[in-house]
């Protein structure tokens, strides 16, 4: 699992040049607070973050300062240590109180052991604490009905971007189904331009495609019940159709005949997409960042578009679904000596006016009611309110596979994918080897 998705924000103000340097880098251990149980404070654990720890500092220095429950310290790790520091702390006195997760499925291993408080009866208690809310966003820490986190920082829906120059010039217009989006394809290949830019060298970018056309061939249930080994799995028919549509964008020579050489990392599909040389590019929210940072006169020039994934004709997934990070969360470890501080930090501390607004300068757009004014102040408004509106409108909102699978079925599928857009196996062949 790339880190690329983990910590990046939608872009705002100046903070978007920090934002686009953000990587959850690799660490030994803490930065901070010690680690669980290491003394009389509670333990909040969360990822390095160069924008977003300052701003989860000040909010437990607010949080210290006016609660009589207890204390909270803030302990920050590297992606990878954290995960392999957190699995070995869940089950043991060193746990912290709160800590820092993806939800879903990153979330079910915790749960399934039953290491995971469940926050419904905190919620049901707090009716004004749910309905601050995204629906479509808490629902991301739900599992079998009930809430096991509650969102922390700002969405990443994946979104499809386009140079507004190279449609124009090909006479290509934005597509609004999977049918106009051929028609483009088309366009855009006899104008001599590659199609979509994909930094195919690494698979969670081609992922992207697979998860929208999924959704909205079949609706999420088809994804839930892959993930919840039911109904058949990876051998729901609506698994084939969707791939079945992705290699006929394969075979057409929609992402051009390098892709697989490409990287994002690096900024290659970006550049591609800035330069003129592609017409789309399917990325989360963060690819604004990443463009402000990188070409920052195509983005204040006007010719970086954007737009929701087209609908499928026929299909039974909402148009208005989405895909992607729908945000990060704080869930509270069920054997918390610190429950009563834990549950008032997480009613007060998370929809606090001035922890939203810290989020909303520092490019997140958080997942709450009512900050569309306050978006519409920022730099970058337009885009803001976009991403704020498509979460809002959204019926569904489906958390990356890779991070909704366990992390050894989410490696096989990567793997597999990859196979599939290199033209190793098709839509069949995908299918038998993760049913398999």
């Amino acid at each position: 699992m790339s880190s690329r998705r983990l910590t990046r924000g939608t872009a705002s103000a100046g903070a978007l040049l920090l934002a686009a340097s953000l990587v959850a880098c690799g660490s030994s251990g803490p930065a901070g607070g010690g680690g669980g149980g290491g003394g009389d404070a509670a333990q909040v654990w969360a990822l390095q973050d160069t924008v977003l720890n300052p701003i989860e500092q000040a909010s437990i220095d607010r949080f210290n300062e006016s609660s009589e429950a207890g204390d909270f310290e803030l302990a920050t790790f590297g992606n990878d240590p954290y995960k392999q520091r957190l699995r070995t702390a869940i089950n043991s006195p060193q746990a912290p109180d709160l800590f820092f997760n993806w939800g879903g499925g990153n979330l079910k291993e915790y749960v399934d052991a039953g290491r995971i408080e469940d926050l419904t009866p905190l919620l049901d208690e707090n009716p004004e604490l749910r309905e601050a809310f995204l629906p479509s966003v808490l629902a991301g820490a739900e599992l079998d009905g009930n809430v096991y986190g509650l969102p922390m920082r700002g969405m990443q829906p994946v979104v499809l971007f386009y140079n507004k120059a190279v449609l124009d010039a090909a006479g290509v217009s934005v597509p609004t189904t999977f049918d106009e989006l051929l028609a483009a394809v088309d366009g855009l290949k006899a104008a001599g331009v590659t199609p979509i830019a994909l930094a195919g060298s690494q698979a969670w970018t081609e992922l992207m495609w697979a998860e929208y056309l999924l959704d909205r061939v079949g609706g999420p249930e088809v994804f839930q019940n892959i993930r919840d080994g039911e109904n058949g799995g990876w051998q729901q028919p609506e698994v084939f159709e969707a791939m079945s549509l992705l290699q006929d964008l394969v075979e057409r020579g929609a992402f051009g005949e390098d892709f697989a050489s490409v990287g994002y990392d690096v900024g290659g599909a970006s550049t591609i997409l800035a330069q003129g040389d592609a017409g789309f590019h399917l990325m989360g929210s963060w690819e604004f960042t990443n463009q402000l940072g990188q070409s920052p006169d195509f983005v204040t020039g006007g010719d970086l578009g954007w737009a929701p994934f087209p609908a499928v004709t026929g299909g039974a997934g909402d148009p208005s679904n989405l895909v992607g990070n729908v945000s990060n969360f704080y869930s509270l470890t069920a054997d918390s000596p610190n429950r009563e501080a834990a549950e008032e930090f997480l009613t007060t501390a998370l929809t606090d006016e001035e922890y939203i607004s810290d989020l909303i300068e520092a490019g997140d757009v958080p997942p709450v009611q009512g900050v569309r004014e306050q978006l519409q102040e920022t730099d970058n408004a337009e885009y803001s309110t976009f991403i704020y509106d498509q979460t809002v409108e959204a019926a569904n909102f489906q958390l990356s596979w890779d991070q909704d699978l366990s992390a050894d079925e989410a490696t096989v599928m990567l793997e597999q994918l990859s196979r599939f857009f290199l033209g190793e196996i098709d839509a069949q062949g995908f299918v038998d080897a993760l049913a398999s």
